[in-house]
């Protein structure tokens, strides 16, 4: 096909080019109607682009048109047998894709650090979660790869899993075997979903973890956002046959228009189709940009006391199959900072806005689109961090009180499962104090986020261990999904007497 093509920005402007008098929503008629106070800042063109249904745009929803045209594209530039343009994020795409595999009741293997819209898909299918824990990473403190020998033995355990569910390549750019983990799943006749919501641009450059359809997977997700040229809440999805369980295949366009919204945003949509295009086309030399960025980052930051910054090194152990060098993971332990000091400070003091914090480390998404003068201004940041340390660490301790590297908690182990996601979602809860909890079947599922990986799914019993590990974000105040308000100081809970009725 040819890739220089963008059918939907065509179409689009075709649309424009008519000058039409309009009457369809949206109700700004094209650039017409957005309030000044934003077109005095930013223009009024790109306006013109937001647009609906009509006979030269298409349907997203029953596309035959443009989009069709454009999703074909995408299709054959990924190696796909069908792709879909998602505008409700990864987020929808991966509850469809669980929600097409595994119906109520039935078993489905879910990789313990899926990001909570696995969870989402849980609870709107029904099926019944057998979880699986990636390998720790000890020297960083944060989750590795995922075993395909603990695959094969959970596989023997539950033969019917009708798929396996996972994260490759993980937001700190960790990749597990799926070659290997796409066997071991065909072998049992099940599907492989890959979350592969940061792994959209692994296919243009044979120095970055080779991408999930490559190795064999079923369904995978991407958000082209993240790391290519589209808007935020743009995704793909793409399918590729296996002989399967194909007739799950036929059930996702439907459950694409369960999950998505009947008003698809075209903006979203164009740029999707300009990111392929710009992949297609410059896809190589834009991870070429990307990775000389990184590692120019990584070799100097490696130079600074009491930084780190990790590697290819990283690779083979923890079952680490490959890592994504475009992620920067850096960490200043060695200094005394946790990763949420390192943040703080490089935010408020350097006007670096890195991606996210954990406990010991903090990372920085490296793309094509940034420049050699936003690297040195990080390495900069950090060079000034580490001399300022250590010329006058107590200044830094008075400044920055309770933000230093405390003594770090290890991921709890899988706890017991009372009910299913879905069963737990609709069944009579209490809402009681978080110090109370421990022993209490939980009706919520938390996530300190980012990165929104749940540590206690809804439906398990709370044990000492998880609720230590929780505890310890609250206690610094960290950000937490599931909750009301962000915070943890109630939790709600299934009702025992429930739980002795079922």
């Amino acid at each position: 096909m040819n890739q220089d093509k963008t059918p939907l920005l065509e179409a689009v402007q075709k649309l424009i080019s008519t000058k039409p008098a309009y009457f369809r929503v949206p109700g700004h008629r094209l650039e017409n109607g957005i309030d000044s106070r934003w077109t005095d800042f930013v223009g009024t063109k790109i306006f013109a682009y937001d647009v609906t249904e009509t006979p030269f745009t298409d349907d997203l929803h029953c596309p035959e048109g443009a989009i069709l045209e454009a999703q074909q594209l995408l299709a054959n530039l990924y190696g796909a047998d069908k792709s879909f343009f998602l505008v409700n994020g990864t987020t929808c795409g991966n509850e469809a894709m669980i929600l097409s595999a595994a119906l109520e009741g039935q078993e489905i293997m879910i990789a313990r650090n899926a990001h909570k819209s696995a969870l989402m898909g849980l609870i709107l299918s029904g099926a019944k979660p057998v979880s699986i824990m990636p390998e720790v990473l000890p020297q960083w403190g944060i989750q590795g790869g995922i075993s395909p020998e603990i695959i094969e033995r959970t596989f023997q355990k539950h033969p019917n899993c009708k798929a396996l569910f996972l994260v490759s390549p993980s937001y700190y750019g960790i990749a597990s075997d799926l070659q290997a983990i796409a066997e071991i799943c065909h072998a049992y006749g099940a599907l492989l979903l890959v979350d592969e919501a940061h792994g959209g641009h692994c296919y243009f450059h044979k120095l970055l973890p080779t991408g999930a359809l490559k190795c064999g997977a079923d369904i995978c997700v991407q958000s082209m956002h993240k790391v290519a040229g589209a808007l935020t809440q743009s995704s793909v999805m793409h399918i590729k046959s296996h002989g399967i369980a194909d007739d799950c295949f036929a059930s996702v366009p439907k459950n694409l228009q369960l999950l998505q919204s009947t008003s698809p945003n075209y903006l979203l949509m164009i740029s999707l189709d300009c990111a392929r295009h710009q992949l297609a086309v410059y896809g190589s030399r834009m991870m070429e940009k990307a990775l000389f960025l990184a590692d120019y980052a990584r070799t100097e930051i490696r130079k600074i006391f009491g930084f780190r910054c990790m590697g290819n090194e990283v690779t083979g152990v923890s079952e680490i199959k490959a890592i994504d060098l475009t992620r920067l993971v850096i960490s200043a332990k060695e200094i005394g900072l946790t990763g949420y000091a390192l943040e703080q400070i490089l935010f408020e003091q350097y006007a670096v806005n890195m991606e996210l914090a954990d406990d010991e480390n903090v990372l920085a998404i490296v793309t094509y689109a940034n420049t050699k003068e936003d690297m040195e201004r990080l390495v900069e940041a950090c060079r000034d961090i580490s001399s300022s340390i250590a010329k006058d660490k107590k200044a830094y301790e008075k400044n920055l009180e309770g933000i230093y590297q405390k003594e770090a908690v290890s991921y709890p182990l899988l706890p017991e499962q009372v009910f299913t996601p879905r069963q737990a979602y609709f069944a009579q809860t209490s809402k009681i104090p978080w110090k109370e909890a421990i022993g209490k079947v939980s009706a919520q599922t938390i996530a300190p986020y980012p990165p929104g990986i749940p540590i206690l799914y809804s439906g398990e019993r709370i044990t000492k261990e998880i609720w230590n590990f929780l505890e310890y974000f609250r206690q610094e105040n960290r950000h937490i999904h599931g909750t009301e308000d962000g915070k943890l100081d109630y939790i709600l809970v299934i009702q025992e007497a429930y739980i002795y009725e079922q």
